[in-house]
């Protein structure tokens, strides 16, 4: 038996596991196992928490398909309410290791209990080199692409993983499905990439309908909304505060003037339990 907790942000929900208590294998194959919403709990991801020699903690991050994700916005919010509610780290900031970097966690505590959480989500990168883009240019900005018979205008970014950011006049859940997948697997992004369909309705406040890249369609994605602000701001179509609204909720996003991003929301425990493995 295994003990696990289940928990969502903004609707992105994942199963976290204590890998100081117990040991595993093969993480790929319990993530495709404990993900699956049949016949396992059901989640966009898995974390396992493990020791860091460079941080206080150490975020080891699946997708639900049993890829390795370098990072996942909603998700370390997530590990750091369980982290610190399970008294694993006992102080209210400290510091994760992720396969992105080392992320700086701030607390929001009432009562003891966890509130919202705030990300140093780090820098941004736009080399097509790093993202990576198959193409003969040093950035990949308001680029055309074709894909399932329509054009698109499409910019990417290196936010932790790779996201295109796609913007769009209304937001259509089967257009992201269906562009999503198709745009995800192109040979023009050898890792593949997230991809985010985006709508502005004002300077401070964005919608953004995201395609998770080894997840599929998810509720919100933490550095996609990252990466949709970061894109919508070099634009000019938006300030460096913006309220992004997403299917499962919202999430506060900021710039600041060393070019890092912020980003604060909540992380919701929904229930603990033992899976049979």
């Amino acid at each position: 038996m295994m003990e696990f907790s289940k928990m969502q942000g903004a609707g992105n929900d994942f199963i976290l596991v204590n890998g100081l208590k117990q040991s595993f294998k093969n993480l790929s194959e319990l993530a495709q196992k404990l993900c699956d919403r049949h016949f396992g709990i059901g989640a966009d991801g898995m974390m396992v928490v493990v020791p860091s020699e460079t941080a206080d903690i150490q975020m080891i991050y699946y997708n639900s398909d049993g890829s390795r994700g370098e990072m996942c916005g909603n998700g370390i919010r997530c590990f750091s309410r369980f982290v610190f509610e399970k008294g694993i780290v006992t102080k209210p900031s400290f510091k994760v290791e992720t396969l992105a970097g080392i992320k700086g966690i701030e607390l929001t505590l009432v009562d003891g209990e966890v509130e919202a959480v705030a990300v140093d989500m780090g820098s941004w990168n736009y080399e097509t080199a790093a993202i990576p883009v198959k193409i003969d240019k040093n950035e990949f900005i308001k680029e055309t692409i074709s894909v399932e018979g329509k054009t698109l205008e499409m910019s990417a970014v290196l936010m932790g993983v790779p996201h295109g950011v796609i913007f769009v006049d209304e937001i259509k859940e089967t257009e992201t499905i269906r562009l999503g997948a198709a745009i995800e697997k192109m040979e023009l992004f050898p890792k593949r990439i997230n991809v985010n369909f985006v709508k502005v309705v004002n300077e401070s406040h964005i919608l953004v309908d995201t395609w998770e890249r080894g997840a599929g369609k998810t509720l919100a994605c933490g550095t996609g909304a990252c990466a949709s602000v970061i894109i919508a701001h070099r634009l000019g179509l938006c300030g460096s505060a913006v309220n992004v609204k997403v299917p499962g909720g919202e999430l506060q996003i900021s710039i600041d003037n060393e070019h890092r991003v912020m980003m604060k929301g909540k992380a919701v425990f929904v229930c603990d339990g033992l899976f049979y493995l």
